[in-house]
């Protein structure tokens, strides 16, 4: 009798679950191991309900900032209506309703997808056994939630644990005026003054939110801008907007303490400063899901930060374990979750597979504006770490986007200068993750500036400026060999 090929996936996240539909089809015997429910925090409690939360957010900003300038009246029942008044706000404990609504019947789709597929779903917590046995299979030992264990034999196992919310001692949520980002929405009414703090990227997302739903929002950041790891004139063009729009941005400010006194929240900085607001969201990055799974006893090398280490095929430093997803601190990405836990699948399974390249993955911050980016960065040039040239054109010059009263945002791009070939890219606008597509598409297929200049666009479209962009190096370009 033919050996049936045996894997457990410890984490139903996206790289759980995309690696389990791969093996699945590939004809291995697959057991995903989750605790939580499929899909992990980027459905349940992370990527899906703050996109769905910052969605409700971009139909309030879009309306706010671009009904008078396109002469859209907004009117009360109030005479006379030269003085109507604004009337449109948001019903915070029904936006989240439909967040959480959505985000369980995510869940539960993937949980069809994954079991059609032919792989088993248990409920409980897994660990590895620390011993390899002679024939090179590893046990898996799940913990179900009422204590009774159960021994799972592997031939392969993926770890696919995620990460949670990183605390500070002296800042621990209490769920009710002092939230983590899995813990906003319980929420039934809108903050009336949030201070949030960290301006990474879940910082400046819920900021930008929460704003625009209405709370007055301080954000503390202990760097010099927001979004220290994003492009340097995106960021800047964030920053600006979220002061425009009211909000009160602290930069290389620290803070040390939270602490609830009464209703009211009080935030103490390094500095000995106070702020203090109704509600404070702590946004302080996040720790890996390592720990109490036996992975050092099992031969598993762990970095200082607890992140699991793996090469470029998802395999970790013990034969036959691999591992994927935010518990390895590659990218905190689920595209790049999934495609780790698909090459993983492929490489156990003998099919064909190409190493994680990481400089074809295409990222978005959910701003308003959005901010995308894919393949070599600002700091990569700047740095020395690449030779390419770089233009960038505001989309204020863009016909639709003056159509759509659209004012902030650009699209850069960068390319090599003896080719021309297409190496990196950055929008800033409504949408940009949608826009940054076709940039992926030329750094992923080494596309040149001429070969995007030469594709037609849409007139009027907020693509036009993409192609205005490569048109603008190409000239540049056969300027430079004249």
């Amino acid at each position: 009798m033919e050996h049936v090929t045996r894997i457990v996936i410890i984490g139903g996240g996206p790289g759980g679950y995309e690696a389990a539909l791969v093996a699945a089809q590939l004809g291995a015997e697959v057991t995903v191991v989750d605790c939580d429910g499929l899909g992990g925090a980027s459905v349940l409690t992370d990527c899906v309900p703050s996109k769905t939360l910052i969605a409700t957010a971009e139909v309030m900003t879009n309306f706010d900032s671009s009904y008078e300038e396109l002469g859209i009246i907004v009117a009360d029942d109030t005479p006379p209506l030269a003085q109507a008044a604004q009337v449109v706000g948001v019903d915070l404990g029904k936006v989240n309703r439909r967040v959480k609504r959505l985000a369980l019947a995510q869940s539960h789709d993937i949980t069809a997808s994954v079991t059609r597929a032919g792989a088993r779903v248990m409920r409980g917590r897994g660990r590895l056994e620390p011993s390899q046995a002679p024939d090179g299979s590893r046990k898996v030992i799940v913990r179900a939630v009422d204590g009774t264990e159960q021994t799972l034999v592997a031939d392969a196992v993926l770890l696919a644990t995620g990460a949670h919310p990183r605390e500070i001692p002296d800042a621990l949520p209490d769920g009710e005026r002092i939230l983590n980002w899995t813990q906003v929405y319980d929420l039934d009414e809108l903050p009336e003054e949030l201070i949030v703090v960290g301006s990474g990227v879940t910082g400046a997302e819920f900021a930008g939110a929460y704003q625009a739903l209405g709370s007055k929002v301080t954000l503390v950041s202990s760097r010099d801008r927001v979004l220290p790891g994003e492009d340097p004139d995106a960021a800047a063009v964030l920053e600006d907007v979220f002061r425009r729009r009211g909000m009160n941005v602290m930069a290389r400010s620290r803070a040390q303490a939270a602490k609830r006194v009464g209703d009211r929240v009080e935030v103490t900085l390094a500095d000995g400063r106070v702020i203090t607001g109704t509600h404070c969201l702590m946004a302080v990055g996040s720790i890996p899901n390592s720990a109490e799974m036996g992975l050092e006893e099992a031969g598993v090398r762990l970095k200082e930060s607890g992140h699991i280490w793996t090469d470029k095929v998802s395999r970790t430093s013990a034969p036959g374990v691999y591992a994927a997803g935010d518990c390895t601190g590659v990218l905190a990405l689920a595209s790049v979750a999934a495609m780790q836990g698909r090459i993983a699948m492929y490489h156990f399974l003998g099919d064909a597979v190409a190493p994680l390249n990481l400089k074809t993955v295409s990222a978005n911050v959910f701003t308003d504006p959005e901010i995308a980016t894919v393949g070599y960065s600002q700091a990569d040039v700047d740095g020395g770490k690449i030779d390419a040239r770089v233009v960038k054109l505001p989309l204020l010059r863009n016909p639709r986007a003056k159509m759509q009263g659209i004012r902030d945002g650009f699209v850069k791009i960068f390319c090599r200068p003896g080719t021309g070939i297409v190496v990196g890219g950055v929008v800033v606008a409504p949408r940009a993750s949608e826009l940054i597509h076709p940039i992926s598409l030329a750094v992923d297929n080494n596309l040149t500036v001429e070969q995007i200049a030469s594709a037609f666009t849409v007139y009027p479209s907020l693509s036009g400026s993409i192609a205005e962009v490569a048109r603008q190096l190409h000239t540049r370009k056969t300027q430079e060999e004249a």
